[in-house]
């Protein structure tokens, strides 16, 4: 199965060429989106080797993975596997996501919720947003909010993903509960660096909202 590894990226000049390095052990077709960055993303991940697309303006972390997938497809991708570019996921977990979309539609990956280096807001975020996932779509992931995942590209055309910021992540759950695609998880091993970065509250409650959304739109 033809994989395209896709990374979005916004002013991660210290950690994308990296990132890069590690992902181009394991995937030969790789692209960075560089989401309207102020700082060297594009320059380094140029450097690094592998084909980058950029945004003139941030538009947000699922406008990256949509500009990013698209490309994908248009290049022949049969999967996608999505790895953030801060340095949190380990390139080394490839393989096994790969392994397992084998007779599944979508892999996602949970980091371990109760570990003393996941900050506390993201803990509480995640129970709720996981509580809501379950109850309006009758799916059950362990961890919504975790960035690294694969799916075949048909599973990819049929979520139809319209977010353009964090909400992204959810959608792709709730989106696959709600077309009933097969899923898979597996745990990983995840590094915080930033307890600031990621989704905050003013997020979650913009998820929680679009999450009724998903459910009642067709």
């Amino acid at each position: 199965m033809k994989t395209f590894a896709v990374i979005p990226a916004f002013n991660e000049e210290k950690n994308i060429a990296a990132v890069v390095k590690s992902v181009k052990k394991h995937s030969k077709n790789i692209v960075a989106v560089d989401d309207g960055s102020q700082d060297r993303t594009y320059e380094e991940a140029k450097k690094a080797g592998v084909t980058v697309l950029r945004h003139i303006i941030n538009l947000g972390k699922g406008a990256a993975m949509r500009t990013g997938s698209e490309f994908a497809l248009k290049n022949g991708a049969e999967a996608i596997l999505f790895i953030d570019s801060d340095g949190q996921h380990s390139a080394e977990d490839i393989p096994r996501l790969e392994k397992e979309l084998d007779g599944a539609d979508v892999v996602f990956t949970y980091r371990n919720l109760r570990s003393a280096s996941m900050p506390a807001i993201k803990k509480f975020g995640n129970f709720v947003l996981n509580a809501m996932l379950s109850k309006l779509f009758r799916i059950k992931i362990t961890d919504t909010q975790c960035g690294m995942k694969i799916m075949t590209a048909d599973a990819y055309r049929k979520l139809h993903l319209i977010s353009s910021d964090y909400n992204i992540e959810s959608e792709i759950a709730a989106k696959t509960g709600k077309n009933k695609l097969r899923f898979r998880q597996l745990p990983i091993e995840t590094i915080y660096t930033d307890a600031y970065k990621g989704t905050t509250v003013f997020h979650g409650i913009q998820i929680a909202m679009n999450m009724i959304w998903w459910k009642i739109s067709r």
